[in-house]
């Protein structure tokens, strides 16, 4: 790993999931890394610790980031480390499961007001902060296709992300930074195996051809390309689901 910082990104939820896998992935291409908590500092410094032994740059911040002036912190802090922002991941988000019939309100608000408003909230200091040549990966859903039961206002939440990253990517116009979503399917993370028994879990893995799970770094590779690489990729929300139907 190289010590030259070529790229500082934020990644917000990256104590855990896919966010701690796409940060260590950042970091093996040598951009310095924020990695974004919310509750769990503990991991999040365990995440920090492990970029660090491999030679790399990071450093852990808290906040809410459905609150602006905590959010604006990441960016801050990105600026005091690390000189500037060139590249935003937010996987930051959660997924309560319920019938549409049964859900009850609050919780539908909580939902958006972490998914939906986290996501506005982010994306809109990221327009304001990160340098020509950056990158804004927002994080949706392969479930706002695939139609599962229970999964309403959690594909709800995320359709209204991926409409946010394909708007912005058109107001971003001349600013030499692309938007894009990443959409997974079914991945072995805490989010998605809480509260689902074996054999549910059996059952979704035979839903690709893989026969399989995705991993949190079969997503982080595709993170990796949209922040690096892929700048002619823009608008567009990428689904990352090994085929499933």
């Amino acid at each position: 790993m190289t010590s030259t910082i070529a790229r500082v990104a934020i990644v917000t939820g990256g104590s855990g999931g896919i966010g701690r896998a796409s940060a260590l992935r950042l970091a093996t291409d040598g951009v310095a890394v924020v990695v974004h908590y919310h509750g769990n500092k503990a991991r999040a410094d365990e995440t920090v610790a492990a970029i660090n032994a491999q030679g790399g740059r990071a450093i852990a911040v808290g906040g809410d980031i459905a609150e602006e002036h905590t959010a604006t912190e990441l960016f801050d802090a990105a600026e005091r480390e690390f000189g500037g922002v060139d590249v935003l991941v937010h996987t930051a988000g959660i997924m309560p499961l319920s019938p549409i019939a049964q859900l009850d309100l609050d919780e539908f608000d909580r939902i958006h007001r972490i998914n939906v408003r986290g996501t506005f909230v982010v994306d809109k200091l990221a327009a304001q902060r990160i340098r020509p040549g950056g990158a804004i990966i927002n994080f949706s859903t392969s479930i706002t296709r695939l139609q599962a039961p229970t999964y309403g206002a959690y594909a709800a939440s995320k359709g209204a992300v991926e409409a946010i990253a394909l708007i912005l990517a058109r107001e971003l116009h001349g600013r030499d930074i692309t938007v894009n979503t990443v959409a997974p399917g079914p991945t072995a993370t805490p989010l998605f195996l809480d509260g689902k028994s074996p054999e549910l879990i059996e059952q979704i893995s035979r839903n690709n051809p893989f026969e399989r799970l995705g991993t949190p770094e079969d997503v982080a590779e595709t993170v990796a390309f949209l922040a690096g690489p892929a700048r002619w990729v823009n608008g567009q929300t990428i689904y990352v689901n090994g085929g499933a139907a």
